[in-house]
């Protein structure tokens, strides 16, 4: 097995240099162009074979339990080397064609999210212990891509940003205007509209853990009164709201949902109001999820194409009044986060275990160069029946996000 995992390192390292210390202690290079070097070492001959067989999951699995480990550097380094040459091995390794098929093939079934598997999918990553999201996220814990207008921002800064930057495209220009927050997390988002721009908010997600967490913030801020937070899948919602905004969630609905998930919006969507989802999509067309990422992180999650969006928002009938891609965006957040959870690995470790750990980094190391050198973005489509219902030209979004930030100052 030595020799198949040597021959598709030898295809698929075109750019950089990757050193490999294999079990028996001896070493081999694999140089391309001029680019970024990392070293691994593979501490037993089971690992080199289900690297040779299976290599989208047995990374990750392998760096889990310790049977690689990077030499001189970080995860981090071997990914960005490994990463940076499979988005261009197509043409070069066929296996890791052949396994990108296959993932594709199996989406409808894997992604078949009904309301009990969404449940499901969503305690897995989300019913965690509450601490360690405040370990690394921001303080108001916005699990989603933050924005940076300078570049420059702290996690805090971005995430205070994004949350101004989307009730700017939701035209909350008035106290009083009902809310839907498909997927509302631990509730910032609802709480920040409901007590900075005097909207009545309901927040719906599928964790309980978020769901206690989000309550008790309403409870300990005295917005109980306008903002309700409720355990229900956003297929079963039966009323209709002024604006909708969904972050973060569209990852978890799953291709074949697609169709419901719009037609929800367009049946919870007043006559003249707007929608807003935020969500991670990619620029190279239709793919599958990482099978380590569905497996331990995101069951039944799927990072769109836009071609595959649009068909059922044209579908549901309601219109697409604007389009943004923010494309470097995560990539910041998930470095912040990444150096976070670094910082706090010792507590980390103390609530899980090494194994945790090593998973987690792996996973917000993937991640984050899934975004730089990869074919992940951002995109936020605003939605509304009328085409009237947002003003004529995109200056409304500057100008609001511009008198806020002066009015909080």
């Amino acid at each position: 097995m030595r020799i198949m995992l040597d021959r598709l390192l030898n295809r698929l390292i075109a750019t950089g240099t990757l050193d490999v210390i294999w079990p028996d202690g001896s070493r081999s290079r694999y140089k391309g162009d001029p680019g970024p070097r990392a070293s691994m070492a593979i501490h037993d001959n089971a690992t080199v074979r289900r690297l040779a067989i299976s290599p989208g999951m047995a990374l990750g699995e392998a760096y889990m339990n310790g049977q690689i480990t990077p030499v001189d550097g970080s995860i981090h380094d071997v990914l960005h080397i490994l990463m940076a040459n499979i988005e261009t091995a197509a043409h070069r390794v066929p296996m890791l064609r052949a396994e990108a098929t296959l993932n594709r093939i199996a989406r409808p079934l894997v992604q078949m999210n009904n309301a009990r598997k969404a449940r499901r999918n969503v305690a897995h990553h989300y019913d965690l212990n509450g601490r360690l999201y405040s370990l690394f996220l921001d303080r108001d814990r916005q699990y989603s891509c933050g924005y940076f207008p300078r570049g420059d921002e702290t996690i805090d800064e971005a995430q205070i940003a994004k949350k101004r930057h989307i009730a700017a495209k939701l035209l909350l220009d008035r106290p009083g205007l009902t809310v839907l927050d498909i997927g509302c997390g631990w509730g910032g988002m609802a709480l920040t509209l409901a007590r900075d721009y005097g909207a009545r908010v309901t927040g719906i997600t599928l964790s309980a853990e978020q769901l206690a967490a989000a309550r008790a913030r309403a409870a300990a801020e005295g917005l109980a009164d306008r903002v309700a937070f409720e355990l229900i899948d956003y297929r079963a919602v039966d009323r209709r709201f002024d604006r909708i905004v969904s972050v973060g969630m569209f990852e978890h609905v799953g291709l074949p949902n697609y169709q419901p998930y719009f037609d929800t919006l367009a049946r919870c969507l007043n006559p003249d109001g707007v929608a807003l989802v935020h969500a991670i999509g990619r620029f190279d067309g239709p793919a599958g999820t990482s099978p380590w990422l569905a497996k331990y992180i995101f069951p039944g999650g799927y990072s769109p194409a836009l071609s595959e969006v649009f068909g059922p928002i044209e579908r549901s009938g309601l219109r697409t009044t604007d389009m943004e891609i923010l494309r470097l965006h995560y990539a910041k957040t998930l470095n912040h986060w990444r150096r976070r959870f670094a910082a706090n690995r010792d507590t980390i470790a103390a609530l899980y275990d090494e194994r945790f750990c090593r998973m987690f980094e792996f996973y917000l190391a993937g991640a984050e160069l899934a975004f730089t050198v990869q074919d992940h973005m951002v995109f936020q489509v605003q939605l509304a029946h009328r085409q009237e219902a947002v003003p004529l030209t995109r200056d409304y979004i500057t100008d609001f996000e511009r008198h806020r930030a002066r009015q909080t100052a």
